[in-house]
């Protein structure tokens, strides 16, 4: 059985929201669901990673405010 995904307008933590991500895609996987469950879960799997996104974006910005040296170095 596919559980609904939760209301996407509701803020969520980083954690959250990854870890939410990771069973929509779970779910995906599995397979065996309606066309229109798997859109859904896929819209929300969109939503979960900007949502992530964001929040990894936020935190790149806090810390290169707190180390403006350390904005110079490229992630290998």
């Amino acid at each position: 059985m596919t559980k609904s995904p939760p209301n996407p307008t509701a803020p969520v933590s980083y954690e959250s929201a990854r870890d939410e991500l990771g069973a929509v895609v779970q779910q995906l996987e599995a397979g065996g669901l309606t066309l229109e469950q798997s859109l859904a879960l896929w819209e929300r799997g969109e939503e979960l990673a900007a949502s992530c996104q964001k929040w990894l974006d936020s935190a790149r910005t806090r810390l290169e405010a707190a180390h403006p040296d350390a904005a110079d170095v490229t992630p290998e």
